[in-house]
């Protein structure tokens, strides 16, 4: 039988030949690479391959594609396909990268974000054809990784171990070798610090820094939530030594260079539970019927000398934390809690802006320097509250329930009298202030009663009553002033403002549309008739049920204030100049505020502006952090406190509907948790975006924004500070 011929074999094809070439070209794209580079990198070394890339190579030259630099060695031709921007990923593994120029965000697949996490700034390439609709493209290098540490749950394996991190949108675990594991056990939450990446692994390399502790346990709960946004809870022990050796005694030599205000009634009015005190007023009637009131500022600069190792540790930390059990404080206690306090009896060096004003709460005439204070008494706001809501109690008595000793104590008639004029003239200032457009957020705060081991035992909101207006108003006034004073000199100075841009037009138009489904409507026709309708649509839905929903959504429609050298105003106060001046304790922009105003004050030539814009983009970021974890503590707090109430039904409101849950804010503490649409067992949900609801397919049953309806608490999840709710359905239907 005659041998059959066998078919020579076929060589392969290399699929997707182009795309696979250009994509390693991109990521080396400041080195060429030769076919033998691209061949190994392809994981390919036959004839066949080899020559399929020299075609490819010489296919895309001639398209003008690739660039051939040196003999057979080829670049991607530089275009205008590759931007920078910053790299947002989702829960799902993807992201968008937004570039300040472009209008729509460049969406990243998985496999297209090589190695970028959450908040990088990233070089990215833009595929030329649209897909889907979407501007797609692949990030092609890491400018700058937005973070290297991450707090997350350690799992020990006999040889290595792996960090499960949550709360960054990471979609890989971080590998730590076993000898890199300091002393945590399986299970602890550590803090652990990525420092490398291989180029073919799919988990970074990290050690870990800090073992936080057991997870759920309320220390390290805390510790992780400062961690996570890399803030300090600890002060070096070289700031701390530092801070000791400061000579924080009054000297007659530094009172001969201030003006002496030692005999001028003067008092702090504060939280009870206060322990820095920034900022007093002090009071006096003039002969001319007019009165000095000073706004008196803990002279902070006169401490924190620049160039420091405690000036530095102020400038990183920026601001004061504060969590719902604990202040993380920007200086060390010697200086926030003793010397820079203005503590009741006790002389003071401080910086002040002292104002004649008449009896209509005009200006007659104001003053800014360096002062020496003598506080003569120490008021809680509820303190000076009843002495506002009981004007004609000539006896002056704050009862025990509301004094702060628990004794019932009379105030003296001028502290009393001060307090009283004092609060007539914020009224006035407060009334021009909404005259000329400001607006007006009271938003509840949210507050936890803690027994001994910080346990919350139960809620209450901290509403501003007047005499939290009484002190917003003269903090007001000299912020605005000295940034007035400033701000309007003939020669252009370097300085720090507080600036608030106008709302986004696109927001306000979200804003009116969802305020439709409760009855209310907005008017913006201009800037003055969208301050007053906002003003308005605050007013009206104060102590309703969707207060805090609508507060929140119009807070959330507003620009960020922020600080900047730059001045464009405070839309939400309707001020042309504004600045922090009056917190030196807790925020360090106030810090530059006052050596600023003293420089200018002692005739010195302008700052440089390149340097105090970088401090304040510093200071406006850290503050942001600041915020998001003093956000997550809350969140942390009630769902803690929402573990043992899970027996209970509650009213809430719905606060957001979205594709896979109805998201739920209980009335009477305001815990936010979600139903999900899969627990919904009556009915098949589908969202419905233009309705703000989701609608049952065969009921046509509708679960919709502002809707009151019970619910109970099916899960906590105290490390995802995460409230899963059972519906039980809509208050009409159930009472």
């Amino acid at each position: 039988m005659p041998k059959r011929k066998t078919r020579k074999k076929r060589n392969q094809r290399i699929d997707n030949l182009t795309e696979s070439i250009l994509q390693i070209l991109r990521h080396n794209n400041s080195q060429p690479s030769n076919y033998k580079q691209i061949a190994s990198k392809l994981g390919v070394d036959d004839p066949s391959s080899r020559n399929q890339i020299i075609k490819k190579l010489k296919s895309l030259e001639v398209k003008g594609t690739i660039q051939e630099v040196e003999r057979g060695k080829y670049i991607i031709t530089p275009s205008m396909n590759y931007y920078t921007g910053v790299i947002d990923l989702t829960g799902r593994g993807e992201g968008y990268v937004i570039v300040e120029d472009l209008e729509d965000d460049i969406f990243i697949k998985n496999k297209n974000l090589n190695k970028a996490l959450n908040g990088d700034v990233v070089e990215v390439y833009v595929f030329k054809r649209r897909k889907n609709g979407k501007t797609e493209g692949e990030v092609t290098k890491i400018l700058q990784r937005k973070r290297t540490e991450f707090v997350g749950t350690i799992q020990i394996s006999e040889k290595f171990a792996f960090v499960e991190t949550s709360g960054y949108n990471m979609y890989t675990d971080i590998f730590v070798p076993k000898s890199k594991i300091k002393k945590a056990e399986n299970g602890d939450k550590v803090l652990v610090k990525i420092e490398g990446w291989e180029e073919h692994s799919e988990s970074p390399v990290g050690s870990v820094v800090k073992v936080l502790g057991k997870p759920g346990e309320h220390n390290t709960e805390m510790h992780a939530i400062l961690a996570q946004y890399g803030l300090p809870y600890e002060f070096p022990d070289a700031v701390e030594r530092y801070a000791n050796n400061i000579d924080t005694s009054i000297q007659p030599s530094e009172i001969k260079k201030r003006r002496d205000m030692r005999d001028v009634l003067t008092f702090t009015i504060d939280p009870k539970d206060a322990k820095d005190f920034d900022d007093a007023l002090s009071f006096r009637e003039l002969d001319n019927g007019n009165f000095e009131i000073g706004v008196h500022i803990a002279d902070v600069a006169h401490y924190l000398q620049p160039n420091t190792v405690l000036d530095d540790e102020a400038y990183e930390r920026a601001t004061s934390v504060y969590l719902v059990d604990r202040v993380v404080p920007m200086l060390p206690e010697i200086l926030s809690n003793n010397a820079c306090s203005l503590r009741p009896h006790e002389e003071k060096y401080t910086f002040s802006a002292v104002f004649e004003l008449n009896d209509k709460a005009v200006v007659i005439n104001k003053w800014f320097g360096r002062t020496v204070t003598y506080s003569d008494a120490r008021f809680a706001y509820e303190e000076a509250q009843h002495l506002i809501e009981n004007p004609n109690d000539k006896t002056r008595e704050i009862p025990a329930g509301i004094s702060l000793t628990g004794k019932k104590y009379s105030v003296s008639e001028p502290i009393a009298e001060a307090v009283l004029k004092m609060d007539k003239l914020a009224k006035i200032l407060r009334r021009n202030r909404m005259n000329q457009g400001a607006i007006s957020f009271d938003k509840l705060e949210v507050k936890f009663i803690l027994d001994e081991h910080n346990e919350p035992e139960g809620v209450y909101f901290k509403e501003s009553k007047d005499a939290n207006k009484l002190i917003e108003e003269f903090m007001l006034l000299a912020n605005r002033s000295v940034a007035e004073f400033i701000g309007k000199q003939k020669e252009n100075k370097t300085f720090v403002y507080r600036v608030h841009d106008e709302p986004d037009d696109e927001k306000i138009a979200q804003l009116e549309n969802i305020i439709k489904r409760f009855g209310y409507k907005l008017n913006t026709r201009d800037r003055k008739s969208t301050a007053a309708s906002l003003n308005k649509l605050l007013d009206d839905v104060h102590g309703k049920k969707e207060q805090n929903l609508i507060d929140t959504l119009t807070i959330r429609s507003m620009s960020k204030a922020v600080y900047t050298t730059n001045n464009i105003g405070h839309y939400g106060l309707a001020f042309d100049y504004y600045t922090h001046f009056t917190s030196p304790i807790r925020r360090y922009p106030d810090v530059m505020v006052h050596r600023l105003l003293q420089r200018y004050l002692d005739n010195k030539p302008s700052a440089d502006e390149d340097q105090y814009e970088v401090k304040c983009r510093h200071s406006s970021d850290m503050e942001y952090l600041a915020t998001s974890a003093e956000r997550d503590s809350i969140k942390y707090m009630q769902v803690k406190y929402m573990i043992d109430h899970k027996d209970q039904e509650f009213l809430g409101v719905i606060s957001g509907v979205t594709e896979w849950g109805i998201y739920v804010e209980i009335i009477s503490n305001k815990c936010e948790g979600m139903v999900r649409l899969q627990d919904l067992s009556d009915d098949r949900y589908i969202f419905d975006r233009d309705e703000y609801a989701v609608i049952g397919q065969r009921t046509k049953k509708a679960y919709q924004l502002g809707d009151e309806v019970y619910v109970k608490v099916k899960n906590a999840d105290l490390l995802k500070k995460h409230l899963d709710f059972t519906m039980i359905g809509h208050r009409k239907d159930v009472e």
